[in-house]
């Protein structure tokens, strides 16, 4: 008995032994407790004096019985207790091993952060290749290619075919925009949708690729007549309150709209992509070196 005392902390500290010596007191309250009630069930009757509540429950009645002077007192007395426990026994801002780790991943990703801000774009890609191998190729692939559907192709995104696949099969989007869903089938022609891919590629994205003249001039029209509603004509997406109706196209093919992604999380065909800023899974320079190595390495402007 007395080592498996000493095993829960007992006498250690002030919070142990009270912590042990309530463990016992609640055996022996509640031993106490059910031997009374117990009692109560083989030896008394139903008191018919007392009124049935109003309510029912299928016909089921409950009587209009004071609640017990008992409950009161413990939950009185847990209320005395915690408030000692939070302020005396153990208060919020004495030492805790998951203050201290907090602590020390935040002076971590600040030196972090320190170390690598004047990295050259060889190193931040190099950097960014390991970082997505271990964040992004479970879903993505090593290469990027989606795994068969698995996920997005990023060997397809930032092209014209990218673009494309996208006005014909649709996006799951995210819920940081208004409409996060963008529907499949907006434009069934596929010369239709070639054109504005091709006009979104030449005008709007940061990239400004160079595309066949009659072709962005057909597919400027097609843009505003199915797109500009949600994107906005120049592509800023449409302002609404505090969110955009849709994505900045005019920040697409660089590493920004990645970075963006990774920020806000993305929903997919089979599932969500959480957003790795808000569970601290990434911190700044990681989701830059992510973002910068999908678009030299990955994207499809370089294929």
């Amino acid at each position: 008995m007395l080592d498996i005392l000493k095993e829960t902390g007992f006498g250690s500290d002030l919070v142990s032994t009270l912590g042990v010596l309530g463990f016992f007191v609640v055996c022996i309250a509640t031993w106490y407790v059910v031997r009374i009630y117990i009692k109560q069930m083989e030896s008394d009757k139903a008191d018919t004096s007392v009124p049935l509540c109003a309510e029912n429950w299928d016909g089921i009645g409950e009587y209009e019985n004071d609640i017990p002077n008992g409950w009161f007192a413990v939950f009185a007395i847990l209320m005395v207790w915690a408030g000692w426990y939070w302020l005396a026994g153990y208060p919020l801002w004495s030492y805790s091993q998951i203050g201290e780790y907090n602590q020390e991943v935040s002076n971590y990703n600040k030196s972090f952060e320190k170390k690598w801000e004047n990295m050259d774009n060889v190193t931040l890609v190099k950097m960014g290749e390991g970082v997505f191998i271990r964040n992004c190729a479970p879903c993505h692939g090593l290469t990027g290619d989606g795994m068969n559907g698995m996920a997005k192709n990023l060997t397809e995104w930032g092209n014209v075919a990218g673009i494309e696949y996208t006005i014909k099969n649709g996006s799951k989007g995210t819920n940081a925009y208004l409409t996060p869903e963008m529907p499949a089938g907006l434009v069934s022609d596929s010369k239709t949708a070639k054109d504005i891919a091709e006009y979104i590629s030449a005008e709007i994205t940061h990239a400004k690729l160079k595309e066949p003249a009659e072709d962005v001039a057909s597919g400027k029209i097609a843009y505003e007549a199915n797109c500009a509603s949600c994107h906005g004509v120049d592509g800023h997406g449409n302002p609404t309150g505090d969110k955009l109706m849709a994505p900045d196209l005019t920040q697409y093919e660089s590493a920004n709209f990645i970075m963006n992604v990774l920020k806000t999380g993305k929903n997919g065909k089979i599932g969500g992509m959480p957003s790795f800023a808000n569970k601290g899974t990434l911190n700044e320079t990681q989701q830059k070196a992510v973002a910068e190595y999908v678009t030299v390495q990955l994207d499809g402007i370089k294929k």
